[in-house]
Protein backbone atom coordinates (compact mmCIF):
# COMPACT_ATOMS: atom_id res chain seq x y z
CA UNK A 1 0.00 0.00 0.00
CA UNK A 2 0.62 3.68 -0.51
CA UNK A 3 3.02 5.58 1.99
CA UNK A 4 2.79 8.90 3.42
CA UNK A 5 0.04 10.95 2.03
CA UNK A 6 1.17 14.73 2.54
CA UNK A 7 -2.23 15.45 3.25
CA UNK A 8 -5.43 14.52 5.10
CA UNK A 9 -8.41 12.74 3.85
CA UNK A 10 -11.38 15.67 4.21
CA UNK A 11 -14.41 14.77 5.76
CA UNK A 12 -17.36 12.99 3.85
CA UNK A 13 -14.77 11.43 1.07
CA UNK A 14 -14.00 7.95 0.79
CA UNK A 15 -10.55 6.89 -0.89
CA UNK A 16 -10.44 3.60 -2.41
CA UNK A 17 -7.20 2.41 -3.92
CA UNK A 18 -7.48 0.61 -7.52
CA UNK A 19 -5.14 -1.04 -10.44
CA UNK A 20 -5.94 -1.16 -14.39
CA UNK A 21 -3.92 -1.85 -16.96
CA UNK A 22 -3.18 0.65 -19.84
CA UNK A 23 -3.32 -0.48 -23.70
CA UNK A 24 0.03 -2.32 -23.58
CA UNK A 25 -0.68 -4.14 -20.49
CA UNK A 26 1.07 -1.84 -18.31
CA UNK A 27 -0.50 -2.00 -14.73
CA UNK A 28 -1.33 1.53 -13.27
CA UNK A 29 -1.95 1.88 -9.38
CA UNK A 30 -4.84 4.43 -8.27
CA UNK A 31 -6.61 5.98 -6.06
CA UNK A 32 -10.36 6.62 -6.94
CA UNK A 33 -11.72 9.53 -4.48
CA UNK A 34 -15.84 9.90 -3.92
CA UNK A 35 -18.17 11.71 -2.08
CA UNK A 36 -18.99 9.40 0.84
CA UNK A 37 -22.69 9.91 -0.11
CA UNK A 38 -24.10 8.87 -3.52
CA UNK A 39 -27.50 8.10 -4.50
CA UNK A 40 -28.55 5.10 -5.57
CA UNK A 41 -28.54 5.51 -9.78
CA UNK A 42 -26.77 8.90 -9.47
CA UNK A 43 -23.67 9.45 -12.39
CA UNK A 44 -20.87 11.92 -11.22
CA UNK A 45 -18.92 13.90 -13.33
CA UNK A 46 -15.23 12.53 -12.80
CA UNK A 47 -11.83 15.04 -13.29
CA UNK A 48 -8.54 12.81 -13.21
CA UNK A 49 -5.41 14.42 -11.80
CA UNK A 50 -1.75 13.94 -13.38
CA UNK A 51 1.63 14.24 -10.74
CA UNK A 52 4.01 16.27 -11.08
CA UNK A 53 6.55 15.11 -13.53
CA UNK A 54 8.64 12.45 -11.42
CA UNK A 55 5.63 13.09 -8.58
CA UNK A 56 3.52 10.42 -7.19
CA UNK A 57 -0.19 10.30 -6.45
CA UNK A 58 0.46 10.65 -2.57
CA UNK A 59 1.91 14.44 -2.93
CA UNK A 60 -0.57 17.19 -4.96
CA UNK A 61 -3.39 15.19 -6.45
CA UNK A 62 -4.12 14.01 -3.05
CA UNK A 63 -4.95 17.25 -2.40
CA UNK A 64 -6.89 17.97 -5.55
CA UNK A 65 -8.50 14.97 -5.86
CA UNK A 66 -9.77 15.72 -1.60
CA UNK A 67 -11.08 18.35 -2.46
CA UNK A 68 -12.74 18.34 -6.26
CA UNK A 69 -14.38 14.82 -3.86
CA UNK A 70 -15.85 17.20 -1.29
CA UNK A 71 -17.17 19.50 -3.99
CA UNK A 72 -19.45 16.81 -5.26
CA UNK A 73 -17.00 15.35 -7.97
CA UNK A 74 -15.46 12.08 -8.10
CA UNK A 75 -11.84 12.07 -8.48
CA UNK A 76 -9.18 9.60 -9.90
CA UNK A 77 -5.06 10.16 -9.34
CA UNK A 78 -2.56 7.76 -10.32
CA UNK A 79 1.23 6.70 -10.61
CA UNK A 80 2.34 7.24 -14.21
CA UNK A 81 3.70 3.95 -15.78
CA UNK A 82 7.23 3.05 -14.53
CA UNK A 83 7.04 5.00 -11.27
CA UNK A 84 5.51 4.60 -8.01
CA UNK A 85 3.34 1.63 -7.14
CA UNK A 86 2.70 1.27 -11.25
CA UNK A 87 4.02 -1.37 -13.37
CA UNK A 88 6.98 -0.87 -15.86
CA UNK A 89 10.34 -1.88 -15.89
CA UNK A 90 13.07 -0.04 -15.73
CA UNK A 91 11.84 2.11 -13.31
CA UNK A 92 11.76 5.38 -13.57
CA UNK A 93 11.85 5.72 -17.51
CA UNK A 94 10.12 8.50 -19.40
CA UNK A 95 8.28 8.53 -22.24
CA UNK A 96 6.03 10.81 -23.93
CA UNK A 97 3.77 8.39 -25.24
CA UNK A 98 2.92 6.69 -22.63
CA UNK A 99 2.79 8.98 -19.98
CA UNK A 100 0.04 10.55 -22.31
CA UNK A 101 -1.58 7.41 -22.49
CA UNK A 102 -1.61 7.14 -18.81
CA UNK A 103 -4.70 9.60 -18.76
CA UNK A 104 -6.87 7.68 -21.68
CA UNK A 105 -6.02 4.29 -19.66
CA UNK A 106 -7.90 6.23 -16.63
CA UNK A 107 -10.38 7.47 -19.28
CA UNK A 108 -11.01 3.42 -19.91
CA UNK A 109 -11.25 2.40 -15.97
CA UNK A 110 -13.73 5.47 -14.88
CA UNK A 111 -15.95 4.83 -18.36
CA UNK A 112 -15.97 1.04 -17.59
CA UNK A 113 -15.19 0.05 -14.26
CA UNK A 114 -16.91 3.06 -12.01
CA UNK A 115 -21.31 2.85 -12.11
CA UNK A 116 -21.50 6.06 -10.72
CA UNK A 117 -18.98 7.77 -12.86
CA UNK A 118 -20.78 9.34 -16.13
CA UNK A 119 -18.19 8.58 -18.53
CA UNK A 120 -19.60 11.57 -20.90
CA UNK A 121 -18.51 13.86 -18.12
CA UNK A 122 -14.95 13.46 -17.67
CA UNK A 123 -12.08 15.86 -17.23
CA UNK A 124 -8.73 15.94 -16.49
CA UNK A 125 -6.14 18.61 -14.70
CA UNK A 126 -2.50 17.66 -14.77
CA UNK A 127 -0.35 19.28 -12.11
CA UNK A 128 3.00 20.80 -13.60
CA UNK A 129 4.64 18.60 -16.54
CA UNK A 130 1.46 16.57 -16.33
CA UNK A 131 -0.32 19.15 -17.90
CA UNK A 132 1.55 18.86 -20.91
CA UNK A 133 1.16 15.17 -20.84
CA UNK A 134 -3.02 15.22 -20.59
CA UNK A 135 -3.38 18.25 -23.33
CA UNK A 136 -1.62 16.28 -25.76
CA UNK A 137 -3.69 13.21 -24.22
CA UNK A 138 -6.79 15.48 -25.07
CA UNK A 139 -5.64 16.18 -28.84
CA UNK A 140 -6.69 12.88 -29.50
CA UNK A 141 -8.92 11.45 -26.89
CA UNK A 142 -11.73 12.82 -27.07
CA UNK A 143 -13.69 11.34 -24.37
CA UNK A 144 -11.26 13.97 -22.28
CA UNK A 145 -14.25 16.99 -22.38
CA UNK A 146 -12.16 19.23 -20.62
CA UNK A 147 -8.66 19.93 -19.07
CA UNK A 148 -6.98 21.93 -16.76
CA UNK A 149 -3.29 22.92 -16.10
CA UNK A 150 -1.76 24.26 -12.96
CA UNK A 151 2.20 25.46 -12.95
CA UNK A 152 2.40 23.52 -16.35
CA UNK A 153 5.51 21.93 -17.99
CA UNK A 154 6.22 20.77 -21.44
CA UNK A 155 8.54 18.67 -20.98
CA UNK A 156 8.90 17.79 -24.47
CA UNK A 157 10.36 21.08 -24.88
CA UNK A 158 13.71 20.09 -24.48
CA UNK A 159 14.86 21.96 -27.39
CA UNK A 160 13.44 25.00 -26.33
CA UNK A 161 15.55 24.67 -23.25
CA UNK A 162 18.67 25.25 -25.81
CA UNK A 163 17.28 28.60 -27.37
CA UNK A 164 19.16 29.02 -30.50
CA UNK A 165 22.46 27.30 -29.38
CA UNK A 166 22.38 24.28 -31.73
CA UNK A 167 26.05 23.67 -30.81
CA UNK A 168 25.00 22.84 -27.24
CA UNK A 169 21.81 20.66 -28.35
CA UNK A 170 23.81 18.45 -30.58
CA UNK A 171 26.54 18.22 -27.79
CA UNK A 172 23.46 17.13 -25.60
CA UNK A 173 22.30 14.76 -28.38
CA UNK A 174 25.76 13.10 -28.20
CA UNK A 175 25.90 13.07 -24.90
CA UNK A 176 22.63 11.00 -24.82
CA UNK A 177 23.34 8.92 -27.59
CA UNK A 178 26.34 7.89 -25.95
CA UNK A 179 24.98 6.84 -22.65
CA UNK A 180 22.66 4.03 -24.58
CA UNK A 181 26.15 2.45 -24.74
CA UNK A 182 26.87 2.59 -21.00
CA UNK A 183 23.39 1.25 -20.12
CA UNK A 184 23.45 -1.86 -22.37
CA UNK A 185 27.13 -2.68 -20.99
CA UNK A 186 25.80 -1.82 -17.08
CA UNK A 187 22.27 -4.18 -18.37
CA UNK A 188 20.24 -0.78 -16.61
CA UNK A 189 19.71 2.77 -17.72
CA UNK A 190 21.48 5.43 -15.68
CA UNK A 191 19.62 6.81 -12.77
CA UNK A 192 20.70 9.56 -10.92
CA UNK A 193 17.85 10.87 -8.22
CA UNK A 194 17.71 14.37 -7.31
CA UNK A 195 16.36 14.41 -3.68
CA UNK A 196 17.63 12.07 -0.50
CA UNK A 197 15.31 8.92 0.73
CA UNK A 198 15.86 10.91 3.92
CA UNK A 199 14.35 14.34 4.09
CA UNK A 200 15.52 17.44 5.50
CA UNK A 201 14.32 18.66 8.78
CA UNK A 202 12.85 21.73 6.97
CA UNK A 203 13.64 24.23 4.56
CA UNK A 204 16.69 25.69 6.72
CA UNK A 205 18.51 22.64 6.67
CA UNK A 206 18.82 22.34 2.45
CA UNK A 207 22.24 22.73 1.29
CA UNK A 208 23.14 26.14 -0.86
CA UNK A 209 22.12 25.48 -4.24
CA UNK A 210 20.84 27.53 -7.33
CA UNK A 211 17.25 29.30 -7.38
CA UNK A 212 15.32 26.81 -9.37
CA UNK A 213 16.83 24.02 -7.45
CA UNK A 214 15.98 25.18 -4.08
CA UNK A 215 12.42 25.54 -5.36
CA UNK A 216 12.16 21.80 -6.49
CA UNK A 217 13.90 21.37 -2.68
CA UNK A 218 11.44 23.18 -0.75
CA UNK A 219 8.61 20.82 -2.15
CA UNK A 220 10.13 17.49 -2.47
CA UNK A 221 12.94 17.12 -0.27
CA UNK A 222 11.35 18.53 2.50
CA UNK A 223 8.89 16.71 5.14
CA UNK A 224 6.37 19.09 3.32
CA UNK A 225 6.18 16.84 -0.27
CA UNK A 226 8.68 14.06 0.57
CA UNK A 227 7.81 10.95 -0.50
CA UNK A 228 10.16 7.57 -1.35
CA UNK A 229 8.77 6.83 -4.25
CA UNK A 230 9.31 10.31 -5.76
CA UNK A 231 13.02 10.74 -5.43
CA UNK A 232 13.29 13.42 -8.42
CA UNK A 233 14.51 12.93 -11.99
CA UNK A 234 14.03 10.11 -14.85
CA UNK A 235 16.47 7.74 -16.47
CA UNK A 236 19.65 9.84 -17.83
CA UNK A 237 18.47 8.84 -21.60
CA UNK A 238 14.83 9.62 -20.93
CA UNK A 239 15.36 13.21 -22.39
CA UNK A 240 16.36 11.70 -25.80
CA UNK A 241 13.04 10.76 -26.42
CA UNK A 242 11.24 14.06 -24.85
CA UNK A 243 13.59 16.17 -27.05
CA UNK A 244 12.42 13.70 -30.42
CA UNK A 245 8.60 13.98 -29.88
CA UNK A 246 7.02 16.63 -29.12
CA UNK A 247 3.97 16.94 -26.90
CA UNK A 248 1.71 20.00 -28.22
CA UNK A 249 1.69 19.90 -31.82
CA UNK A 250 -2.20 19.71 -32.09
CA UNK A 251 -2.78 21.58 -28.88
CA UNK A 252 -5.64 23.69 -31.14
CA UNK A 253 -7.68 20.47 -31.96
CA UNK A 254 -8.83 20.32 -28.56
CA UNK A 255 -11.08 23.02 -29.71
CA UNK A 256 -14.05 23.40 -28.82
CA UNK A 257 -13.58 21.54 -25.62
CA UNK A 258 -12.62 23.99 -23.12
CA UNK A 259 -9.01 24.33 -21.18
CA UNK A 260 -8.28 26.10 -18.45
CA UNK A 261 -4.32 27.60 -17.96
CA UNK A 262 -3.51 28.13 -14.11
CA UNK A 263 -0.33 30.07 -13.42
CA UNK A 264 1.40 31.61 -10.44
CA UNK A 265 2.28 35.31 -10.94
CA UNK A 266 6.00 34.17 -9.93
CA UNK A 267 6.18 30.86 -11.26
CA UNK A 268 9.01 30.56 -12.93
CA UNK A 269 7.40 28.23 -15.18
CA UNK A 270 4.58 30.67 -16.73
CA UNK A 271 6.65 30.61 -20.04
CA UNK A 272 4.90 27.39 -20.79
CA UNK A 273 1.29 28.33 -20.12
CA UNK A 274 2.00 31.24 -22.04
CA UNK A 275 2.87 29.52 -25.24
CA UNK A 276 0.31 26.89 -24.85
CA UNK A 277 -2.44 29.23 -24.46
CA UNK A 278 -1.37 31.32 -27.56
CA UNK A 279 -1.37 27.96 -29.42
CA UNK A 280 -4.39 26.48 -28.08
CA UNK A 281 -7.61 27.69 -29.61
CA UNK A 282 -11.16 28.82 -27.81
CA UNK A 283 -12.00 28.28 -25.53
CA UNK A 284 -9.84 28.90 -23.65
CA UNK A 285 -8.75 31.05 -20.49
CA UNK A 286 -5.37 31.78 -18.77
CA UNK A 287 -6.41 32.53 -14.90
CA UNK A 288 -3.35 34.02 -12.74
CA UNK A 289 -3.06 33.31 -9.23
CA UNK A 290 -1.53 36.47 -7.03
CA UNK A 291 1.59 36.05 -4.87
CA UNK A 292 2.38 32.33 -5.96
CA UNK A 293 5.50 30.54 -6.94
CA UNK A 294 5.36 27.38 -9.60
CA UNK A 295 4.93 25.06 -6.59
CA UNK A 296 2.53 26.81 -4.51
CA UNK A 297 -0.19 25.23 -7.25
CA UNK A 298 1.17 21.82 -5.92
CA UNK A 299 -0.70 21.35 -2.28
CA UNK A 300 -1.02 24.91 -0.78
CA UNK A 301 -5.02 25.06 -0.35
CA UNK A 302 -4.64 28.84 0.06
CA UNK A 303 -3.03 29.23 -3.73
CA UNK A 304 -4.58 26.71 -5.67
CA UNK A 305 -8.20 28.21 -6.96
CA UNK A 306 -10.18 25.79 -6.22
CA UNK A 307 -13.57 27.76 -6.42
CA UNK A 308 -12.44 28.54 -10.12
CA UNK A 309 -11.48 25.01 -10.97
CA UNK A 310 -14.82 23.91 -9.49
CA UNK A 311 -16.97 26.68 -11.86
CA UNK A 312 -14.57 25.57 -14.88
CA UNK A 313 -15.12 21.83 -14.56
CA UNK A 314 -19.19 22.02 -13.24
CA UNK A 315 -20.30 24.41 -16.60
CA UNK A 316 -17.71 21.73 -18.84
CA UNK A 317 -19.08 18.93 -17.61
CA UNK A 318 -22.81 19.32 -17.49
Amino acid sequence: MAYGYIANLPEGVVREHVRFNNRYGIAIAGDLYRPAEIADGDKLPAIIVGAPYGGVKEQGPCVYAGELARRGFVALTFDQVFMGESGGEPRNVSSPELFAESFSACVDYLGVKVPYVNRERIGVIGICGSGGFALSAAQVDTRIKAVATTSMYDISDVRGMFGDNLEALQAEKDRLAAQRWVDFEAGRPEYLPSFPETPYKDVDALPETDPLTNEWMRFYAVPRGHHPNALGGFTTTSNAAMANFRLLDFIDEISPRPILFIMGDRAHSKFFSEKAFAAASEPKELYVVEDAEHIDLYDRTDRIPFDKLESFFANALR
